[in-house]
């Protein structure tokens, strides 16, 4: 059995793919898979994959969006735990030993970790980040309702299946939605050197102010009514 499969949904992601793959390759842990979930790309992500990460796994959805490509690519998991990132997401080199001492040493149903830019931007958007992905997520896990960053988590195989994986209906917050689902069978947990760093793309395109203001509404939303806004481009 292997020990993580390493989840990676993507829809034309051809410009930042390599990057993606080339900082698990530099993993050294060593007893992992790789699975790309590609929903219906139509630039040479896949392509890139294959060359740039020997025996990576195609996952080919019929269907986009993330929630789908997660639950889809989970099913042909052959890993213990389950590790899910963004095809714009570079992980640090401790990672993967980091999340796997988590789990062994902890009785824990999953666990997630700082997020932090990929490229130079500014003070602002650091600080952005920081107060999002952990802050205000160990502020909910003290609170009794854990949170995960989905380019950024670990979950047991069990525990996914469990729960019913991803809610396909969610355009946004699915991560939270399942990390709330998760808390409810077991421990969530906060690991600080599982570190994460993606592009900041999308911050780029909003403006950091309607970028952080749409997520902090979105979350406010989803907590009161467990309802989403649906104003949300998929990008993969």
């Amino acid at each position: 059995m292997t020990r993580i499969s390493v989840i990676i949904p993507t829809l034309n992601e051809g410009r930042y793919i390599g990057r993606t793959l080339q900082s698990l390759k530099d993993q050294k842990f060593s007893d992992m898979e790789v699975i790309i979930a590609d929903s219906m790309s139509t630039d040479n992500t896949v392509d890139i994959a294959r060359h740039a990460y020997k025996g990576v796994r195609i996952c080919e959805c019929t269907k986009k969006g993330p929630t789908y490509a997660f639950n889809t690519a989970a099913k042909m998991a052959r890993g213990d735990l389950l590790m899910f990132i963004d095809a714009d997401t570079s992980v640090s080199k401790g990672m993967l030993f980091a999340y796997d001492e988590a789990f062994r040493k902890n009785d824990i149903v999953a666990a997630t970790g700082p997020i932090r830019p990929l490229e130079r931007t500014t003070w602002g958007t650091r600080v952005g980040f920081k107060i999002v992905s952990v802050y205000i997520v160990k502020l909910l896990r003290a609170m009794g309702k854990p949170s995960i960053i989905g380019s950024n988590f670990m979950t047991t195989r069990k525990a996914y299946a469990k729960v019913g994986g991803m809610d396909e209906k969610l355009p946004t917050y699915y991560d939270w939605d399942l990390a709330h689902r998760l808390g409810r069978i077991g421990n969530v947990m906060f690991v600080d050197d599982a570190v994460a760093y993606t592009s900041v793309r999308r911050v780029k395109k909003w403006g950091a102010l309607k970028y952080f203001s749409w997520h902090v509404s979105n979350a406010m939303l989803y907590h009161f009514t467990h309802k989403v806004r649906s104003d949300y481009e998929l990008v993969r």
